[in-house]
């Protein structure tokens, strides 16, 4: 009797459990979305949606394959996406993502998905980390992003 009373209270558990994450799981796949749609209309919004210590990585893909990762801080990232935005909006210049997914991460929700810049037929690989805050508030803590701009070469450390 008691194996099935606890049988029973594992079950419980885990379909509680398992119901929360898929729950902050969906959250963090929604506040994804709204990232994209910030992001895509040049809403100063954005900079709100970074934490100020996150790891920003710009992954370049050279000519050749080869990947080299340019680490840079919250700050140095936000100035140069103010700058990037204004020759952006002249062009309409927008991202659609594809294969969306979510995984619980030590730190938040990973999620990933393949970026697709616009007037491109190429797919480039994307995450970010994202980490509910104590306040309800949702934050990219880490993000990573390809690209084939080259010109992102000259801030690698060597």
């Amino acid at each position: 009797m008691r194996r099935i009373l606890l049988l029973f209270i594992a079950g419980i558990v885990f379909l509680f459990g398992t119901k929360v994450f898929a729950d902050e799981s969906q959250e963090a796949v929604k506040f994804f979305k709204s990232y994209v749609q910030a992001a895509n209309n040049y809403s100063p919004d954005i900079i709100q949606m970074y934490s100020p210590e996150a790891k920003i990585i710009r992954q370049v893909v050279k000519p050749d394959g080869q990947l080299v990762d340019v680490e840079t801080d919250t700050n140095t990232y936000i100035s140069q996406m103010k700058l990037s935005q204004k020759g952006a909006k002249l062009r309409n210049y927008k991202n659609s993502y594809t294969d969306i997914k979510a995984a619980k991460v030590a730190n938040g929700y990973k999620i990933s998905s393949l970026r697709q810049p616009a007037g491109e037929k190429y797919k480039l690989k994307t995450y970010m980390i994202v980490q509910k805050q104590p306040s309800g508030k949702w934050l990219i803590v880490e993000e990573m992003m390809q690209t084939k701009v080259q010109t992102f070469l000259k801030y690698a450390k060597k």
